[in-house]
């Protein structure tokens, strides 16, 4: 069998071509979303941009992506990925079921993505039997890459930054408080824009300041999406997400101090797609 894995966030789409290919193939669109997007646009933007090598005969995909919150949104991409793979057999899932079977394959666990949003979930080894609602990065998404962004640039503006690291901020940004308004407040698709200033954060984490920021929003996070699952102390931990990724040594101190075993974290989960994927289909 020849499979196509997708798994999509709000910044990017990793795909892995695998199976019976002469060689895998992994390549990155932009991301997906269906709340934001129609049928028609995202299967003319994949119409150029999926390209496979000539000849390949697709025989099932696997598409998880940020905003299938329900059959309704999945639909929305499988109608665009229908006209481009007729009679191919096509699922739809959320992203938080594609952290949840990478981390955890066919075991119960709680998932975690902390990328440019960040989510949560309960998962009993076969489907997410509670989670809680990520609410966007105005109303929620703690510690993702957008609301440390956004931490940032008001820390920034309202002048509360320390004087040492404003020095490191502006020797790496040229920043016009009119110009970012309007990125923010006028343009779409803000939460990227905002997510783009979380690396400076990793790159200068000794920085108190910025160690502080980081550590306080992984506070928030662990208690308004992890310790209000139910009986959340009795499952193991698993984060996917260029965030956690960066900033996994705050998770693995926070995770003890809650009193979780040492999580597990990804940077994405794509590869471990596949292992279950090829697991659950022998």
């Amino acid at each position: 069998m020849i499979r196509l894995i997708a798994d999509s966030g709000s910044t990017k789409t990793d795909w892995l071509l695998t199976g019976k290919v002469s060689k895998e193939l992994a390549f990155q669109t932009k991301g997906i979303n269906p709340f934001f997007r129609t049928s028609e646009d995202i299967y003319e933007e994949l119409r150029e941009k999926l390209l496979l090598p000539a000849g390949t005969s697709v025989d099932k995909i696997e598409f998880y992506g940020a905003g299938i919150i329900n059959q309704e949104r999945g639909d929305v991409i499988k109608k665009a990925l229908e006209r481009l793979f007729p009679n191919v057999s096509i699922e739809t899932a959320s992203d938080a079921l594609g952290a949840a079977r990478a981390l955890f394959g066919t075991e119960a666990g709680i998932a975690c993505i902390v990328g440019t949003g960040s989510n949560s979930c309960l998962y009993d080894g076969q489907k997410i039997v509670s989670g809680i609602p990520p609410l966007g990065f105005i109303l929620g998404d703690e510690f993702s890459g957008a609301v440390l962004g956004k931490k940032l640039l008001g820390d920034y503006f309202k002048n509360i930054m320390p004087a040492d690291c404003k020095k490191l901020f502006e020797s790496e940004f040229s920043l016009d408080q009119a110009e970012v308004l309007t990125r923010v407040y006028r343009t779409e698709r803000p939460n990227k824009y905002l997510a783009g200033f979380a690396p400076f954060l990793s790159r200068h984490l000794a920085v108190p300041y910025c160690h502080r920021l980081v550590t306080t929003s992984a506070k928030e996070f662990f208690e308004r999406n992890i310790l209000q699952l139910p009986e959340a102390g009795n499952y193991p931990l698993g984060f996917v997400g260029s965030v956690a990724w960066h900033f996994k040594p705050i998770i693995d101190e926070l995770a003890q101090a809650y009193g979780f075993p040492t999580p597990i974290i990804l940077k994405g989960p794509i590869d471990k797609l596949k292992e279950y994927h090829e697991h659950t289909e022998e």
